[in-house]
């Protein structure tokens, strides 16, 4: 599933990396570069350890849909579009899994300068603003008796069984209205360089009839029914009472001392944000405003 490091609140900061994997905070001085990587990165604004020429983008290799090596992803066609408004020349990764030590291995060891998708709130690296907001998801075969379901409290719910990732912020809804009895629980940490994306897993477990709905992030969701094929459902979980929350501003990371780089960065979502919200329709993110209203163009 997409990232996920620890957040302040409430452990949903695992969403900040792809809604995958929990990596540990990183001390202050882990965050501080030494001289020898002050001598080899490039330097930006003045202090800064931003390379002007170069996008330098820190990425997990397989990561559909966000980042891929063949650069396939949503975040590999933002990063051509930062580069483009940020007139650097050319984009290049430092390419690492998203597991534990991710951050540290890659921004914080200033082997590149941006982490293109990063949920807001995690101390791990400093947040630009939002560019976009995306929610968790039910998704269910049309037909199948849940349409109108909009909450995970919802009566209709009793006795399906529905997949969720274990440890993700459904999970705690699921429990309290005791829907975890009949569950289907997939890993939260897989590696997908050598197994399948435990969203496409779901999908086609749904499709097979293993499943009768998922709970799932959003983006993973939607990306994943379109590649499919499969004719889904898909109801955006923001209208929860109780539990954890559903929804999520998700960000650009860059280091705690690029303030200069973060305000440029900041610039450019501002004046691209309609072509931001293209890239992300085109591969079918269910997109939110701050009302929770759906974003469909």
């Amino acid at each position: 599933m997409p990232k996920h490091p620890v957040w302040v609140d409430d452990m949903i900061g695992r969403d900040a990396l792809k809604l995958r994997f929990v990596l540990p905070m990183l001390g202050a001085l882990a965050l501080l570069p030494s001289n020898s990587q002050a001598q080899d990165a490039g330097l930006g604004a003045a202090g800064e350890l931003v390379d002007p020429d170069t996008l330098r983008v820190c990425a997990d290799p397989s990561n559909m849909p966000f980042t891929d090596e063949s650069g396939e992803g949503l975040e590999n066609r933002l990063a051509e579009l930062v580069a483009a408004k940020t007139g650097r020349k050319s984009v290049a990764y430092t390419w690492f899994p998203v597991v534990a030590g991710f951050v540290r291995n890659t921004l914080a060891a200033n082997r590149c300068d941006i982490i293109m998708g990063y949920a807001q709130g995690d101390e791990l690296v400093q947040n630009t603003n939002a560019y976009y907001r995306s929610s968790y998801v039910l998704v269910h075969p049309k037909g199948n008796g849940m349409e109108g379901v909009e909450t995970i409290e919802d009566p209709k719910l009793t006795g399906k069984k529905i997949g969720v990732v274990e440890s993700t912020p459904p999970t705690a809804n699921m429990a309290a209205n005791k829907l975890l009895r009949k569950a289907k629980i997939y890993p939260l940490a897989v590696d997908t360089r050598l197994t399948a994306s435990m969203g496409e897993v779901m999908i086609k477990d749904m499709l097979a009839g293993k499943i009768d709905a998922a709970v799932m992030w959003g983006p993973m969701a939607g990306y994943y029914a379109k590649e499919l094929g499969a004719d889904l459902m898909i109801v955006p979980l923001v209208k929860e009472k109780t539990g954890s929350r559903m929804s999520y501003r998700i960000t650009m990371g860059v280091r705690p001392s690029d303030q200069e780089w973060k305000r440029t960065l900041n610039r450019v979502i501002r004046e691209n944000q309609a072509e931001i919200n293209r890239i992300l329709l085109d591969y079918n993110v269910p997109l939110i405003d701050e009302h929770d209203n759906p974003i469909t163009q």
